[in-house]
């Protein structure tokens, strides 16, 4: 039996809001479309304060950037990279190309063959968020796309130094100074000087997600990613203290991010309450974890495990982390998720920011059907045939041509006729005189 201790009041306002970031965002896609680099000029100027005289950045000015940061920042970004390069290459060499002869003479293959152009999306808002550059951009290299371009927004009028730095060593190709929907829109339908990609990949906030959204079908996406979410089970061993702050860790993205805990606990769930009560006044980003923790902050207590596996599927969350005796059970047991974190020696804070492994991962139940980002969204998997033998082809003529007419279609039948006519002798009485 599932028992609420907290729910989530949730807001009244969120359809309303949905329709106006609707809105807008197809209006700022129709001008782009319609007017190129005057549009998103435009838009920048009004959303961001920010018109420099080109928004790509130039060799020398990126070499400046990078040189302006902490030799250890530097470090530290790349050791971060050499991570979660190093497990995209083995994402990669998971995806083999192969050729089989299903029987004699046919010859069936696939191929993977990366997207020639990406666009990666950067976002910024009051932070720096230099991971997610290595989560698109260094991934997609390591897939082997040849040109990625990369967009990020000003901060505060200011140039994101340590997020140029991360998507120049992470092997972006170009780097735009430009936020929001003109970035997303500019970068999907080309414009007089930034040119149009293949593939849209990246997190950002509810406008950006809608422009993907709405930008779907032009090009390819990454995935729909709404307000980042975490989910814990924990049982009567877990510490409340690393349940509340691992909680609030993710609550600090912003004022809609979902922090849910189910406990087979009582007495931890409760403490874990009084917890959050606690540290949310100390925390510097209290004005976005508070409203989230106040208004999608849920704990629940559940029976046993069993229960617990079964309502965390239903959450179908992007992140869950796992703080029982046996956190491999989880493996097992659920099946919708983004990314399990498994025991108290890790934390979703190592997935978002070190570990490796890629941070842009599904959203809104989205777990249900997907995974998150990696090497193979960069790639398309494709097939090819080959027949050599001419009695192969003469014995798929024939069933094709079977085939085709019990679903009345005469032109398929035709091609295999014909191939069995040619290859295999057969009489085909439709085939001119030649």
């Amino acid at each position: 039996m599932r028992r609420y201790l907290k729910t989530g009041s949730g807001s009244s306002a969120d359809a309303a809001a949905q329709e106006r970031v609707r809105t807008t965002v197809s209006a700022v896609i129709g001008d782009v479309r319609a007017h190129g680099d005057a549009a998103v000029r435009a838009y920048s100027e009004q959303f961001d304060g920010w018109s420099p005289d080109s928004f790509r950045l130039r060799p020398e000015e990126i070499d400046k950037i990078v040189s302006s940061l902490p030799a250890e920042t530097i470090a530290d970004l790349k050791a971060v990279q050499a991570r979660v390069r190093r497990f995209a290459e083995h994402q990669r060499a998971s995806l083999t190309d192969f050729e089989v002869e299903t029987e004699p003479g046919v010859f069936l293959g696939q191929k993977n063959i990366p997207v020639a152009a990406v666009g990666a999306y950067v976002p910024g808002g009051r932070y720096p968020l230099t991971a997610s550059a290595h989560m698109t951009v260094l991934t997609a290299k390591v897939a082997g796309v040849p040109h990625v371009t990369a967009c990020t927004p000003p901060i505060r009028g200011e140039i994101p130094a340590a997020t140029v730095a991360a998507l120049t060593l992470a092997g972006a190709d170009e780097i735009y100074l430009l936020g929001g929907t003109q970035a997303v829109a500019a970068m999907a339908l080309g414009t007089e000087s930034i040119r149009k990609v293949d593939l849209l990949a990246g997190p950002g906030n509810a406008y950006v997600a809608e422009a993907k959204r709405q930008l779907f079908g032009e090009v390819g996406i990454d995935l729909f990613a709404g307000p980042t979410e975490i989910l814990v089970i924990a049982d009567e061993r877990a510490d409340p203290l690393v349940v509340a702050v691992d909680l609030l860790s993710q609550a600090e993205h912003g004022p809609d991010s979902p922090a849910v805990l189910i406990t087979t606990a009582e007495d931890l769930a409760r403490r874990v309450i009084e917890l959050v009560e606690e540290i949310l006044p100390g925390m510097p980003t209290a004005d976005f974890a508070g409203p989230a923790w106040r208004d999608h902050g849920e704990v629940v207590v559940v029976d046993d495990l069993d229960e617990a596996w079964a309502l965390a599927d239903e959450y179908a969350f992007e992140h869950v982390e796992i703080l029982t005796a046996e956190p491999r059970v989880a493996l097992e047991r659920m099946r919708n998720y983004g990314a399990l974190f498994l025991g108290d020696k890790t934390c979703v804070s190592y997935g978002d920011k070190v570990i490796g492994t890629n941070h842009t991962l599904p959203t809104r139940g989205a777990a249900r059907y997907t995974g998150g980002l990696w090497v193979g969204k960069y790639l398309k998997t494709v097939t090819y045939q080959e027949v050599t033998e001419a009695d192969a082809s003469a014995a798929l003529g024939r069933l094709c041509g079977r085939v085709s007419r019990v679903e009345s279609f005469e032109g398929h039948a035709r091609s295999g006729d014909l191939r069995a006519h040619l290859h295999g002798g057969d009489p085909a009485a439709w085939v001119p005189v030649r």
